[in-house]
């Protein structure tokens, strides 16, 4: 069995493991737990948007509706069975429009709101064209921002018909407080990555470089995931790094370190692809416990006050789909870990 395979599958558990203990347990997003990711290639974050701030656009085209995309590609829900909410303190959320076909009949128009991780920004932005094609008559209006941020403007009762994340807790949580209901769906993996602008002033050529005087290091704050993933990486090596600027989503730390903002960043695998050439990425070192450290898992869930819960459902069947998890996979993510 190949180390890919081997790395996927001990992912597999740690996130069922992750999910077990929120769920049942109703407990906070889990900062530490390694493998809350797992390793993927380069992708997606074209035009990031500024720190704390969120990044929204219409997908494109409108009309009539057509028939659901095909289902999960060999990709499914890891976890318990769905929490019973509402919990962990929380009032209850707001009750679910009432949904029915009509929602996406030819004789009407429904504005579908995504909201999503900024390093979904291009390969959303894929599948949301795509998905407005196969369905007429429906619009996807995208919203790229922090994992946290986003969950807070769930919680702040922002409409969203579906919210994808950068890591399992932070949907987890959500559902613990009865803002969702069954498990989030993972749909894909990515890698943290060190980075450096392609000039690479400050000659960083190695993770421990950062620890010299005068690097200046870009990363995640602590409650994004890049945030935690970029902390796991720092115990697994034994560093304690001081970072210049704490941003708000790992958008706005490749969008920095591309101006030369800084020296060197955390950003994801698929951050630098995307980059045009305009980052570089610096090997981390090697060996297996820095690889499960860097890992990151996406999930995505129906929100129960969706205002268009059925359409929802059907996008996130597309994303979870052959033609989603190909586009996925040309944008440099990795496969959702499987048992």
């Amino acid at each position: 069995m190949g180390v890919m395979a081997v790395r996927t599958r001990t992912a597999a558990r740690l996130v069922a493991t992750l999910l077990a203990t929120l769920l049942a347990g109703c407990a906070g997003p889990a900062a530490d737990v390694p493998g809350d990711t797992v390793s993927a290639g380069p992708s997606g974050v074209p035009g990031a948007s500024s720190a704390g701030s969120a990044s929204s656009t219409d997908a494109g085209s409108t009309g009539s509706t057509g028939t659901a995309p095909a289902g999960p590609a060999g990709v499914t829900a890891t976890g318990p069975a769905s929490a019973q909410g509402p919990a962990c303190g929380a009032e209850a959320p707001p009750e679910a429009a009432p949904t029915s076909s009509a929602a996406a009949s030819a004789d009407s128009h429904t504005t579908l709101t995504v909201l999503a991780a900024a390093s979904l920004r291009g390969v959303f932005t894929t599948i949301a064209h795509q998905f407005e094609a196969d369905h007429p008559g429906v619009a996807v209006r995208l919203s790229f921002d922090g994992s946290a941020a986003l969950a807070a403007q769930v919680r702040a009762g922002t409409p969203a018909d579906v919210l994808a994340t950068a890591d399992v807790g932070t949907l987890a949580t959500l559902t613990c407080e009865g803002r969702f209901a069954g498990n989030p769906s993972i749909f894909a993996t990515n890698s943290l990555v060190l980075a450096v602008p392609a000039a690479n002033p400050a000659r960083v050529a190695r993770l421990s470089d950062l620890a010299v005087p005068g690097v200046a290091t870009l990363r995640c704050a602590d409650l994004v995931p890049c945030g935690e993933a970029a902390r796991r990486v720092e115990a697994a090596a034994g560093l304690s790094l001081a970072p210049v600027s704490l941003e708000q989503s790992v958008a706005a730390v490749a969008t920095k370190l591309a101006a030369g903002e800084a020296d060197a960043g955390f950003v994801y695998a698929t951050d630098v692809l995307a980059s045009d050439g305009a980052l570089t990425a610096v090997p981390l070192p090697a060996g297996e416990a820095m690889a499960q450290a860097a890992l990151t898992t996406y999930a995505v869930s129906v929100p129960v006050a969706a205002p268009h819960a059925e359409v929802a459902r059907q996008f996130v069947d597309a994303v979870l789909g052959a033609a989603g998890q190909a586009a996925l996979r040309a944008a440099g993510f990795g496969p959702a870990p499987t048992a």
